[in-house]
C-alpha cells in the first residue's frame, strides 16, 4: 500500500544512548504511527470488496482449470489412439492440443495477468478505499499538527513504538465522516471476533456487514498452476 508508506523511521545509537526521533528532528515536531492493516480490517466496505474479489478469483480459476483439464483429456486420448492414427491425423490432433493449451493460457492471462480482470477489479474496489484512508490520515495530521505518520504494516523497521503514539483509531474516527467504519469500542485486531460497523464514532443503523478483512485475493496473477 504505497499510500501508507509515508516515511521510514530509523533509530540511532549515539554517545551510548538511543536518541528519540523527536530529538533528531529538533524536539518540536510530532511523530505518530498507524497500522494500516488494522485500519482496513475495521472498514466493512473493505471486507466486502475482498469477499467479492475472492469469489471472482475462485470462479475464474475454475474456468481456467476446466480448459486445462480438457487439454489433459485430449492428450491422454491422443496417447491412447496414437498407434491407430496416420501421420496427418497425428499432426491434426497435436495441433488441436496445442491450440487448446494456448486457449487456456490466454484465459489465465485475461483473468490473472498483471493487467488482467482481477487486477482491474481490485483497483476498482480497493483503490477508492485506500484514497479515503490516506485523505483521513492527511486531514488528521494537519488538524493535530503531526509532522510524520509512519505505517507499521508497511515493513518499516521500528525498534520500539509506544501504543500512545498509535493513531490508527483516530484515523478510523476521521474516516467515519465519509464512510462506514467499525465503532471504536468494537474494533478488533486480526483474528479477533468480528465487530459492528458504524459511521464515525457513534452507533449507526446502517446494515452491519462486519468483516475483519477476510482472505485476500491476489492482484499479481496467481491463476491455477498448470503442467507444461
Amino acid at each position: 500500500m504505497k499510500a501508507f508508506r509515508i516515511l521510514i523511521l530509523t533509530a540511532a545509537l549515539v554517545c551510548g544512548g538511543i536518541l528519540t526521533a523527536n530529538a533528531q528532528l529538533g524536539g518540536g515536531q510530532k511523530i505518530v504511527y498507524v497500522d494500516s492493516e488494522y485500519i482496513m480490517e475495521n472498514i466493512p466496505e473493505y471486507g466486502d470488496a475482498q469477499a467479492e474479489l475472492n469469489a471472482l478469483s475462485e470462479k475464474w480459476q475454475k474456468e481456467v482449470k476446466a480448459v486445462y483439464d480438457k487439454v489433459s483429456e485430449m492428450y491422454s486420448k491422443y496417447q491412447t489412439d496414437m498407434l491407430l492414427l496416420s501421420e496427418d491425423q497425428k499432426r491434426a490432433r497435436e495441433q488441436a492440443i496445442i491450440d487448446k493449451e494456448q486457449e487456456a493460457k490466454n484465459l489465465q492471462q485475461q483473468y490473472f495477468g498483471p493487467e488482467g480482470q482481477l487486477y482491474q477489479k481490485r483497483t476498482e474496489l480497493i483503490q477508492p478505499i485506500q484514497e479515503k484512508v490516506y485523505t483521513a490520515m492527511k486531514d488528521l495530521a494537519q488538524t493535530k499538527g503531526y509532522a510524520f505518520i509512519f505505517d507499521l504494516a508497511s515493513g518499516t523497521s521500528v525498534l520500539y513504538a509506544s501504543e500512545k503514539n498509535d493513531v490508527s483509531d483516530d484515523v478510523l474516527d476521521q474516516l467515519g465522516n465519509v464512510m462506514q467504519t467499525v465503532r471504536r469500542e468494537d474494533r478488533r485486531r486480526a483474528g479477533a471476533t468480528s465487530a459492528s460497523p458504524t459511521s464515525g464514532s457513534s452507533s449507526s443503523n446502517s446494515k452491519a456487514s462486519s468483516s475483519s478483512g477476510g482472505s485476500k485475493a491476489s492482484n499479481k496473477g496467481g491463476g491455477p498452476k498448470t503442467k507444461k
